[in-house]
C-alpha cells in the first residue's frame, strides 16, 4: 500500500506526568513521531511504558502535560469525534443483538437510524458476521465479538482507528486469523490504524512501521520500516526477512531485560 505524505497525527514533545500523592510520576517522556494518511502503525514496548496513556491522548480522553500532540492539523483537547476504538475486550452489551451492539455507536452520535443501519450491515459483510445480525454477543466466538467491536468503531466512518492490545485475550490460532481479518478490513476501509500490542510478530506482520517503547517512563526507542510485501500470508512469518525485523525489535528488550510475550 503506497503511503501518502499527508500527516495525520503529529507528536512534537508530547509528555505525560501523573499528580499523585507522594508526588510527580513521569509517565511518558518527550515523544516526537509522525503518522501519515493511511499508515498502519503499531506501537510495542514493555508493561507499564505508557503505551495505552498515549493511545487515549491520542483519543483526546487524557490530556497531554505539555507539547503538541495535533489530529488532522488540529490540536487535540478533549475528546475526538473522527477516532473509533477497540479495547482488548470486545464491550458487547449482552442483552443486544450484534447488530443493535454495533448500532450503539449511532445513538450516542446521533446519526440517522436507516443510514447507520444500512452502513452497520456493510461493515457486517465486510467483517464476515453476515447473518450473525440478531445473534447475542454469548452465542459468539470471542473473536467474531472483536470483529463486531471493530464494525462498531467504524460505523461513524472514523478516519483513524485506535486498537488497544484487542486481540491479546484470544488463542493463538484465534489471533492469527484476526491478524489476517484486520489486515483485510484495514486494506479495505484504508483506515489509519494505531495498534497497541505485546505481540513483535503482530506488529511486524500488519504493520508498516513499528514504534518501538522503552520502560517507564516510556520514551521512543526506534521506530522500524516494515517493507515486507503486501498483502501478507502467514507464511511470511517463516522468511528470513521476518525474522531479521523481529531479531531487531527483540533486541531493545532484551538489552534492557525485559521482553513481554
Amino acid at each position: 500500500m503506497t503511503m501518502p505524505d499527508e500527516v495525520l497525527i503529529q507528536a512534537a514533545g508530547v509528555t505525560k506526568v501523573y499528580q499523585t500523592r507522594d508526588g510527580e510520576v513521569e509517565s511518558l517522556k518527550p515523544l516526537d513521531f509522525e503518522i501519515r494518511t493511511g499508515e498502519f502503525v503499531s506501537v510495542v514496548g514493555p508493561s507499564g511504558c505508557g503505551k495505552s496513556t498515549l493511545l487515549k491522548m491520542v483519543a483526546g480522553l487524557l490530556p497531554a502535560t505539555s507539547g503538541a500532540l495535533t489530529l488532522a492539523g488540529e490540536r487535540i483537547d478533549g475528546p475526538q469525534k473522527n477516532v473509533g476504538i477497540v479495547f482488548q475486550s470486545a464491550v458487547l452489551l449482552a442483552w443486544r443483538s450484534v447488530l443493535d451492539n454495533i448500532l450503539l455507536q449511532a445513538e450516542m452520535r446521533r446519526m440517522p437510524r436507516a443510514e447507520a443501519r444500512e452502513k452497520a450491515l456493510k461493515l457486517m459483510k465486510m467483517t464476515g458476521l453476515e447473518g450473525f445480525e440478531q445473534k447475542y454477543p454469548w452465542q459468539l466466538s470471542g473473536g467474531m465479538q472483536q470483529r463486531a467491536s471493530i464494525c462498531r468503531a467504524l460505523l461513524h466512518d472514523p478516519s483513524l482507528l485506535l486498537m488497544d492490545e484487542p486481540f491479546g485475550a484470544l488463542d493463538a490460532m484465534t489471533r492469527e486469523k484476526m491478524n489476517l481479518e484486520l489486515q483485510r478490513i484495514w486494506s479495505e476501509s484504508q483506515k489509519t490504524v494505531l495498534l497497541i500490542t505485546h505481540s513483535i510478530p503482530e506488529a511486524i506482520f500488519l504493520s508498516d512501521r513499528v514504534l518501538v517503547m522503552s520502560e517507564r517512563p516510556g520514551s521512543i526507542a526506534a521506530i522500524y520500516d516494515i517493507d515486507l510485501p503486501r498483502p501478507r500470508t502467514l507464511d511470511i512469518m517463516g522468511t528470513p526477512e521476518f525474522a531479521q525485523h523481529a531479531k531487531r525489535i527483540r533486541a531493545h528488550f532484551f538489552s534492557e531485560g525485559t521482553l513481554d510475550h
